[in-house]
């Protein structure tokens, strides 16, 4: 008879806007079981809800899934991950008081403007100097505007997950300070800036403890066991937003390495040792499970630009084509609606073309050659504010699908990318469940698996008319006025 696997399985729940995804694997980044159950949500104009009952039972659902065949014994730690800046208000009982409200709700507008003026110094001092509208702190604000349950006695605040985790505990839970970070918590003090809060009138029982990510939370009861089939006892931990968590999930944890996702839209994580205080107000750094920081920025550009720009194409055809004609001389710069975010904040900016485009496939090369060149005077723009931006580099998203557009981004970039096997936010859950007591670098080498190295190709002449593109469109960005002559130079400089 073979002998029964002993070593420990590690679970991650990620709580995405789409569906809800758990996933159980071991300590060498094996999955052992995996489900997915789907979300939906109701969006009205700005405002973006759902019912946050519906988090709950998918979970459960999508545990009971996952672990179907997993020994019981073997289940060691869960994590959970949840979409940036969600909230809902519960009663003293995890019911839930209101819907939640999701990350890219906007109707807290005018609350963002108070949040401002009320907590300046410390947004500052934080480094990302300014609350957005689908923070959480501006809707927070609006439910005590607004919904009159927000002033009931016994209403608390919860981030997305921490719903989830007090189910899973059967108590309420503390919240994990990654999630805090878009309600205001001060992540270099580690505590609520009461002075901020008291001038904007939130209740100090409304807010949660803070306790860092990876943090044990309490154990899984018998409750929540018999509805999600994980062992009754298993620690519940503390776990990130779904950014982090995949940054966690492509193994990016040590100091100067970078995470590139690049689907709909472009984001960059990395980890730096120190806070990066950003002038512009384009980079926010969240606080690593090891003590570093990490910063990233979310760009306008990415894929969802060229499924705009050519509409119903065989984008996988045109993919083909472009590699094998190679680099085009056309410039662009691709967005997928109008205004821009990072590596500058343009809410004017619109995508252009420089050039008119011969056919279908050169306008397809540079439109993705012009996401390359934002990505790279992102990371340009990171070194400007003295990130340590030439480590290594993981590119994950949907647009790895593309080897094409995996060795161009080498390319422009001139540097060596890999691409993990599986970059998802649960897997960075389980992998933050794995870290406690143990040095989550080391853990993450040993359960990241690297599906692909790309090197920079060895070209002179193509090397050269990248070059020549990505100095083309970074004159034309500070001719429009979008970027600064002091980031410019900066750029300009680093390729010279």
């Amino acid at each position: 008879m073979a002998d029964t696997p002993t070593d420990p399985v590690w679970v991650g729940i990620d709580l995405g806007t789409q569906s809800v995804r758990a996933l159980a694997v071991d300590d060498t980044g094996n999955v052992l079981g995996a489900a997915r159950e789907p979300m939906r949500g109701h969006r009205d104009g700005g405002r973006h809800e759902q019912d946050p009952e519906r988090w709950w039972t998918a979970v459960a659902d999508a545990c009971l899934s996952a672990l179907r065949t997993v020994a019981a014994h073997r289940v060691a730690g869960v994590a959970v991950d949840g979409t940036s800046g969600t909230i809902l208000l519960a009663d003293g009982h995890g019911t839930p008081l209101t819907p939640g409200l999701m990350y890219d709700d906007r109707r807290a507008a005018a609350q963002a403007v108070r949040a401002d003026e009320a907590g300046a110094k410390v947004w500052a001092d934080l480094g990302y100097r300014r609350m957005q509208a689908p923070w959480a702190l501006p809707k927070l604000l609006w439910l005590l505007d607004h919904d009159r349950r927000a002033r009931s006695r016994d209403a608390v605040l919860l981030h997305q997950p921490d719903l989830i985790t007090w189910r899973l505990a059967g108590r309420r839970t503390a919240t994990d300070a990654s999630h805090a970070l878009k309600t205001g918590y001060h992540l270099v003090e580690e505590r609520w800036p009461r002075e901020v809060m008291a001038e904007l009138g939130v209740p100090p029982a409304l807010l949660p403890d803070v306790v860092r990510p990876g943090t044990v939370l309490g154990e899984v009861c018998a409750e929540a066991a018999e509805r999600t089939g994980l062992p009754r006892g298993v620690p519940v931990i503390a776990g990130m937003t779904d950014g982090c968590a995949a940054q966690l999930g492509a193994g990016a944890l040590a100091p100067g390495a970078w995470n590139s996702v690049l689907g709909t839209t472009l984001v960059l994580k990395g980890v730096t040792p120190h806070l990066l205080r950003d002038p512009g107000g384009v980079v926010y750094s969240h606080r690593s499970p090891t003590g570093d920081w990490l910063p990233g920025g979310a760009s306008s550009t990415g894929a969802g630009a060229l499924t705009h720009a050519l509409p119903g194409r065989d984008l996988d055809e045109l993919s083909a084509r472009s590699a094998e004609r190679g680099t085009t001389s056309t410039v662009a710069y691709p967005l997928v609606s109008a205004g821009e975010r990072f590596p500058f904040s343009a809410p004017e900016a619109e995508g252009f073309l420089l050039d008119a485009p011969v056919d279908e496939t050169d306008h397809y090369a540079a439109l993705a050659q012009g996401v390359g060149y934002i990505e790279r005077l992102c990371f340009d723009y990171l070194d400007l504010l003295g990130a340590p931006a030439d480590g290594p580099l993981s590119l994950t998203g949907g647009a790895v699908r593309s080897r094409y557009w995996c060795r161009l981004r080498a390319d422009i970039l001139d540097r060596q990318v890999t691409v993990p096997a599986n970059a998802e936010p649960a897997l960075g859950m389980a992998l933050l469940a794995a870290c406690r007591e143990r040095d989550p670098v080391r853990v993450a080498t040993e359960m990241v698996r690297v599906r692909a190295t790309i090197d920079p190709r060895d070209d002179p002449h193509e090397a050269e008319r990248l070059r020549e593109g990505y100095l083309r469109l970074v004159a034309e960005l500070r001719d429009r006025g979008w970027l600064t002559h002091h980031v410019a130079e900066h750029a300009e400089a680093r390729v010279r």
